[in-house]
């Protein structure tokens, strides 16, 4: 399988490596803006063909799928363009700016009969899928409580400056990804209840916030985040877990710590590997970058879905709209009125 990749900048290197590491994959075509960063990239990971235009790589073609890993603005133009040239498509996130984008885009993608899946990749971290694996089988019985949260002061914006010049940030960037990890647990949303607040002063969007679901199936979860929290020893990049059901308990701790309590107590360490082209604290994410890459493979070989699709993430896209709205209104938001 031959791929291209649409954007060479921070985080694009982790995707680069991880398609490295997959069996049977190739990326053989690399596009950004900036000359010289994409002859680095071509340098560093020996790929011959570079290109400014993205319209013109996918023109060449000579792929199987492209990895779009630019900011959200151009996300829909490329994504159509992908699909009009008859490839898969890997989209990072957050997956569009507004709904009327996303859904262009999963229609433009259906349309060509391609798969298009989102890189969101934090269900895909290890000691998510180890809680998930818990919970799936039954082991702590129905789930109908849970918080899920993401509290640091790492400084983020060093290496992804634009960050701190949008007027949305903590839900759009990083509670997207919790609100995922609270869909995967809990199923669909039909409420939301959210408040945001801005304690960085050098930054325009919001730093902080929480949100309170209630899902379809009768569970409500507290999903929080905070790039102003100041804590030692600081947990970054860690989502951390609690959630009750009918037969017992789960924890997600600090650590990778997983506690599990039914009739009696199991603690179980779920540490993530640090991959060869990994460091810490990243290899958290950077080995669920791989996972998930393997995933959209498998997903194209077997002709399944990927759980991460773009009709999936649709509705977290909805879930953070909807925040949006209730922050801004001060009210509870019904999902569907979106």
């Amino acid at each position: 399988m031959k791929g291209a990749v649409i954007g060479c900048g921070f985080f694009a290197q982790n995707q680069l490596q991880a398609w490295r590491d997959i069996d049977g994959v190739e990326i053989v075509a690399i596009c950004d803006l900036d000359a010289e960063r994409t002859k680095q990239c071509a340098a560093a990971f020996g790929i011959s063909r570079t290109y400014q235009d993205a319209e013109k790589m996918l023109a060449d073609g000579g792929f199987d799928f492209v990895d779009i890993a630019t900011t959200v603005g151009s996300h829909r133009a490329l994504v159509e363009s992908a699909a009009a040239h008859n490839v898969h498509i890997v989209c990072q996130k957050p997956f569009a700016e507004n709904l009327e984008d996303a859904r262009a885009m999963v229609n433009a993608a259906h349309r060509a009969g391609k798969t298009l899946m989102v890189h969101e990749n934090f269900r895909w971290q290890s000691p998510i899928l180890a809680a998930l694996q818990v919970v799936r089988l039954g082991k702590i019985g129905e789930p109908f409580f849970g918080r899920v949260s993401f509290r640091s002061g790492y400084d983020v914006f060093s290496g992804q400056p634009y960050l701190a010049e949008g007027e949305r940030f903590i839900i759009e960037d990083l509670g997207i990804h919790i609100l995922d990890i609270s869909r995967a647990f809990f199923g669909d949303a039909k409420h939301i209840a959210a408040t945001t607040r801005r304690i960085n002063t050098r930054i325009k969007g919001e730093d902080v916030a929480t949100m309170l679901i209630t899902h379809k199936g009768g569970a409500t979860s507290v999903v929080d985040c905070s790039y102003a929290t100041r804590r030692m020893p600081e947990t970054f990049p860690q989502t951390l877990l609690e959630i009750d059901g009918s037969k017992g308990t789960l924890r997600l701790d600090a650590d990778y710590k997983l506690i599990v309590q039914t009739d009696k107590e199991a603690v179980i360490d779920v540490s993530p590997p640090v991959l060869a082209w990994a460091q810490k604290p990243w290899h958290n994410i950077q080995e669920s970058v791989l996972t998930i890459q393997q995933h959209f493979v498998d997903c194209i070989a077997s002709g399944v879905e990927p759980e991460t699709s773009g009709a999936d993430n649709l509705k977290t896209l909805t879930l953070v709209e909807a925040a949006y709205l209730s922050a801004a209104q001060g009210r509870t938001v019904p999902v569907s009125d979106l």
